[in-house]
């Protein structure tokens, strides 16, 4: 049998119990739902795995083997080795103890690039900094593509720059930036790389080796996952950075001297369930397959993207042939491909107003700078309350697509309609 070209969505979404077929939820980048796998993961450790882990009893050893098999699972979905990451409580607090576990190892005087762009979990915690020595520069958006250029990154580096903070695609802009060719650059400036990817990772597979990354963060919460946060670095980096934990961690335990309190034990072990949903994907639309982990997960992702692809260009096009509407980072300017993550401004509106006239509809979408608040002020999206946004992943259909474009096209021409109609008395 040939294998299976075009995703299964009916399959998929059966195994998402939250997925209720009276409602259309498109805010999934700010978290996705868990398949069944995830919960029952769950469950389990809870039900029988509730102890410190560590000890020799039974229980103990089962809940040590459980956590690490789930700390190998959050590895994986960034081609990591289980020894280069950190589990933490939310991507946020990854960051802000980074920020200060790399700060001793700099010198004051020395230089950190952040963007205007970025969500603020990689961008608040190095500005913070700047009080201590560090000198913190801005890599500005284009205003002409909404998005960062490498040009202008390119002025911004000196022999001074240590750090270099960008995200792998902007959970509002939604284009993705050629990371590699990035941090190519970076490192030519004898600096390193730290990318955001919690907007990236739901939509596309990563490979943090290929990409050369120094630092790189993802939230599992959006990825099908627990409500947790990652830290990837390269093993040296992770070794010499200082440990923001209790005095008797060693300098070489970096899971812990870099999350302080520890990780949460329950969801680290739950989030093998997002490898299990993985593999039964692709197990049944590649029935037989015998090939490596990695090349599985790739294939799962190929299918994935395909079928949000098709669905994003309905969005895009729609959206960007409407003379009311400002779609950001628009596919005519900006020549790089985008997820399927939509920020937009309907004229002479209240951003706000759009999602509440959608849930009249069983609609779920999103208006808020969703902690860009920088990105939001630099679009000038402030004084409508920030965007609109609507957000999909490969459980969303093209039944769903028809019914957001067809109650928003309504919900705009509505407004306008009432309008010209005051207008003309």
């Amino acid at each position: 049998m040939a294998p299976k070209a075009v995703l299964d969505v009916a399959f998929c979404r059966r195994h998402f119990p939250a997925i209720d077929g009276d409602w259309v939820f498109m805010e999934n980048a700010g978290g996705t739902f868990v398949p069944k796998q995830v919960i029952e993961r769950t469950r389990h450790y809870i039900a029988n795995c509730q102890v410190q882990p560590g000890a020799a009893y039974p229980a103990s050893a089962s809940a040590s083997e459980h956590i690490s098999v789930g700390a190998q699972v959050l590895a994986n979905l960034i081609n990591a080795d289980s020894n280069e990451i950190v589990v933490g409580p939310s991507t946020t607090s990854n960051v802000y103890v980074l920020s200060h576990a790399l700060r001793p190892l700099m010198a004051n005087g020395d230089e950190i690039i952040v963007t205007n762009q970025d969500h603020e979990a990689n961008n608040g915690a190095w500005r913070r900094l700047e009080p201590t020595g560090i000198v913190v520069k801005e890599w500005r958006m284009n205003g002409d593509t909404d998005d960062l250029e490498i040009e202008d990154l390119e002025a911004l580096l000196t022999d001074k720059t240590r750090l270099v903070c960008f995200t792998h695609c902007s959970n509002i802009i939604a284009l993705i930036h050629d990371v590699k060719a990035i941090v190519r650059k970076i490192h030519d400036a004898d600096a390193l790389a730290c990318v955001d990817g919690v907007a990236y990772t739901p939509h596309r597979g990563v490979d943090v080796k290929e990409l050369d990354v120094d630092f790189y963060l993802y939230s599992p919460y959006k990825v099908f996952g627990p409500h947790m946060g990652v830290l990837y670095g390269k093993h040296d980096l992770l070794l010499k950075a200082v440990s923001q934990n209790h005095y008797f961690i060693g300098d070489d335990d970096f899971k812990r001297k870099l999350c302080p309190g520890g990780p949460n034990y329950e969801l680290t072990a739950a989030a093998a369930g997002i490898g299990e949903y993985f593999d039964e994907v692709h197990a049944h639309h590649f029935p037989g397959a015998n090939i490596g982990h990695s090349e599985r997960l790739q294939q799962v992702y190929d299918l994935f993207s395909a079928h949000e692809d098709s669905m994003t260009q309905r969005v895009s096009d729609y959206l960007r042939s409407n003379p009311r509407v400002r779609l950001f980072g628009n596919g005519e300017t900006a020549k790089r491909e985008r997820v399927g993550v939509f920020s937009f401004l309907v004229n002479h509106r209240d951003s706000r107003e759009i999602p509440e006239k959608l849930l009249r509809h069983k609609i779920a979408v999103g208006a808020d700078d969703f902690y860009a608040a920088r990105c939001i002020d630099a679009l000038g999206a402030r004084p409508q309350n920030g965007v609109v946004r609507a957000s999909m992943v490969h459980y969303n259909s093209h039944d769903d697509v028809d019914r957001l474009l067809t109650h928003l096209d309504g919900i705009i021409d509505e407004k306008v309609a009432t309008s010209e109609s005051v207008a003309s008395v």
